[in-house]
């Protein structure tokens, strides 16, 4: 396919998967006008900014950004992000997994002044991209999203049962 460029993000040496230098930096404009598209997977505990949200290490998500365009040829990124991450129960404080998977298109801005005019003038989500991006800063956003302000079982936790006896 020409034009198409895939990018995997691999973790650096010791399976170090923090956001930082290891952590691709992409050009969105690029990556839409090409069709482009990277991909990977991390444990979320690795991640900044879900901080104390993520009860513990062995979580995995798999995220995908796709290079395009919305339905008016603007230029946008698709972000997929889908797996578990292990949260606290805050019925019975028991970590649980909660399942993730989620789909946003991020139209792409080059100055404040158009991601205002983008932001009235669409329903999608609208991201300054006049500089290079982090791919795993767009995932953990998804992510911040994704996840219930207060996580619970959907079933009766074993907290609960003990009350009712």
């Amino acid at each position: 396919m020409r034009g198409f460029r895939r990018f995997a993000w691999v973790p650096g040496p010791g399976g170090a998967a923090a956001m930082g230098s290891h952590e691709p930096r992409f050009d969105a404009f690029k990556v839409a006008a090409r069709g482009g598209e990277l991909s990977g997977a991390i444990d979320p505990f690795r991640l900044r900014r879900l901080g104390d949200r993520v009860a513990e290490e062995g979580g995995s998500i798999v995220w995908r950004i796709r290079g395009g365009g919305d339905r008016q040829g603007r230029p946008a990124l698709t972000v997929e992000v889908e797996g578990e991450i292990p949260v606290t129960c805050q019925r019975c404080l028991g970590t649980m997994r909660q399942p993730v998977a989620q789909e946003t298109v991020l139209l792409l801005a080059r100055s404040e002044a158009e991601m205002v005019r983008l932001d009235e003038a669409s329903d999608c989500e609208v991201v300054l991209a006049s500089a290079p991006l982090q791919a795993l800063e767009l995932v953990e956003d998804e992510l911040l999203l994704a996840l219930p302000f207060a996580p619970r079982h959907e079933q009766r936790c074993g907290t609960d049962a003990a009350a009712r006896d």
